[in-house]
C-alpha cells in the first residue's frame, strides 16, 4: 500500500462527551467532514445507547449524510453481533470496525467479555460482514503497551495478528494506543516488526498524542511503511472505557501539514478543512 489514507474520526470524538450534541450538529459537521477528500469517515457506532449514549441517533444521522459528491468511504464501530446486525442493513456504510484488545483486562473494559469471547463475536461479526459485503476493519488496541499489568511484548503483538489474520483473513488491522502512552521509539519498533510480518494486511495506527508529541509520532509510523492513520479534528476526544486521564486524539490537521511539508500528497480540500475546524469549534465547546 503506498497511497496515503486519512481517517476522520468524528465518532471518537464524541462518544464521550456527556452533553447530548444535537444530532442536526451532527449531521451538519459530519457532512462538511465528507467534502474534505479523507478516505474513510469514522461517523458513528451501533452500541448500547446504556453504554455510550451520545452514540444513539446514529442511524438518525447516517440517513440525512449527503453521499453524493463524496469519494469518503463511512465505517462504523460496532461491540458485538447485536451491533453488527444494525449496521449492515444500510447499503451507505462500508466498513464495520470492531475493537479487539489484547489486553484481558481493557478488553473486559471495553465490550464486557473476555479475549476468548471476543474471537467468538469476531467470528461472527466477519460472517455478517461477508454476508452484506460489509468490510471488516479491526483495531488492536494496546498494540503499543499494556497499562493494566497484563503481559505486554511486541512478540504477543505478532503472535495476535498472525492468529487473526490466520482465524479471520484480516484484511485491514489498526494499532491502536488507547491512552496515548507510545513513544516514537516503541512506535517504530513495533511497525518495523509488523508491517514486514504483514505485508499482505494493510496495517495502520489510531494514535493519541499531547499536543507537542504528535509530529514524531506521525513520522515514526510513517518511515516504519504505515500509510493508514486515523485523526480526529483538533485532536478531541479518546476512548470513554480507558480510566486513565484521556489524552487527546491525533489532530487531523497537524497530520496533514506534516505530511505537506514533507510533500507527500493528501489529496485534502483545504477550504472544506477549514471550514469543519471552524464547525468542529461550534460542536465541542456549544456542548459542554
Amino acid at each position: 500500500m503506498n497511497n496515503l489514507k486519512i481517517i476522520d474520526c468524528p465518532r471518537d470524538a464524541m462518544q464521550g462527551i456527556k452533553d447530548f450534541i444535537p444530532t442536526t450538529t451532527k449531521i451538519d459537521y459530519i457532512n462538511t467532514l465528507l467534502k474534505v477528500g479523507f478516505d474513510t469517515i469514522d461517523f458513528g457506532s451501533f452500541v448500547s445507547p446504556a453504554v455510550i449514549p451520545q452514540m444513539r441517533d446514529t442511524a438518525k444521522v447516517l440517513d440525512k449524510l449527503d453521499l453524493s459528491s463524496t469519494q469518503s468511504k463511512l465505517l462504523a464501530i460496532t461491540v458485538n453481533e447485536r451491533g453488527a446486525d444494525d449496521a449492515v442493513v444500510f447499503e451507505q456504510i462500508d466498513y464495520l470496525g470492531y475493537p479487539f484488545s489484547i489486553s484481558e483486562t481493557f478488553q473486559q473494559r471495553n465490550t464486557n467479555t473476555s479475549i476468548e469471547g471476543s474471537l467468538e463475536r469476531l467470528e461472527n461479526i466477519k460472517n455478517t460482514a461477508l454476508k452484506h459485503r460489509k468490510e471488516l476493519v479491526v483495531y488492536l488496541s494496546m498494540g503499543f503497551g499494556n497499562h493494566y499489568g497484563d503481559l505486554w511484548n511486541k512478540d504477543i503483538v505478532l503472535q495476535w495478528i498472525e492468529r487473526l489474520k490466520q482465524e479471520f483473513d484480516i484484511k485491514i488491522l489498526a494499532l491502536s494506543d488507547t491512552v496515548g502512552a507510545a513513544t516514537p521509539q516503541l512506535i517504530s519498533d513495533v511497525l518495523n516488526n509488523v508491517i514486514p510480518e504483514f505485508n499482505d494486511i494493510e496495517i495502520g495506527v489510531h494514535l493519541h498524542t499531547t499536543p507537542d508529541t504528535y509530529a514524531e509520532k506521525v513520522k515514526a509510523a510513517y518511515d516504519a511503511g504505515c500509510r493508514r492513520f486515523d485523526g480526529a479534528i483538533r485532536g478531541f476526544g479518546g476512548c470513554p472505557m480507558a480510566e486513565d486521564e484521556l489524552v487527546g486524539n491525533m489532530p487531523t490537521e497537524k497530520m496533514i501539514d506534516w505530511f505537506e511539508t514533507q510533500n507527500i500528497p493528501t489529496h485534502i480540500n483545504k477550504q472544506a478543512l477549514q471550514e469543519a475546524i471552524y464547525q468542529s469549534n461550534y460542536v465541542f465547546n456549544k456542548t459542554k
